[in-house]
């Protein structure tokens, strides 16, 4: 199972595993059981873990992805606290994971959304790894070269004759 395939579903609670796209929704499976089913577009907002992130500065964000990992490899250490801990609780202990969040967009209602996400995620080893980003990435914009070299050069466009005057 990839982080990548993870959705969020509006009205549901939990993380879903993504199979299809549909016209009228997406087919869902959860993760547990298995259980497949169609949520309608018409009922439900979608949202992949990957595109999200945490704002850290004015325009900046912090991929879901990469602060799931920092959580992992802090959690012998510093634990996640319970998600009903208090506001105070919830954003010490975020401050620890990401210190330069941004204290007036992120809100408590959110720290428990990624609290729950990540032990979600960690009971069942979903969680990313730096490394298998970083190869994707270079396969990618190796992937992208090969592309660029193997593009047509563009053909020089033949000059226009002149006309001949027909002769009357």
């Amino acid at each position: 199972m990839k982080f990548d395939e993870m959705v969020a579903v509006s009205g549901l609670s939990g993380i879903y595993k993504l199979i299809a796209n549909r016209s009228n929704g997406l087919i869902i499976e959860d993760v547990d059981t298995g259980k497949r089913k169609l949520a309608p577009a018409r009922k439900h907002q979608f949202t992949p873990l990957a595109s999200i992130g945490i704002y850290t500065g004015e325009e900046d964000t912090a991929e879901l992805a990469v602060i799931f990992r920092e959580m992992r490899d802090q959690f012998e250490k510093n634990p996640p606290v319970a998600s009903s801990a208090s506001g105070e609780e919830l954003s010490n202990y975020f401050a620890s994971i990401l210190p330069n969040y941004d204290r007036d967009r992120v809100f408590s209602g959110d720290i428990k959304k990624v609290i729950k996400w990540f032990k979600f995620l960690n009971e069942r080893n979903i969680i990313p790894e730096e490394e298998v980003e970083e190869a994707k990435e270079e396969a990618k914009e190796e992937s992208m070269e090969e592309v660029v070299a193997e593009a047509p050069k563009p053909k020089k466009k033949a000059k226009a004759k002149p006309k001949k005057e027909s002769a009357k």
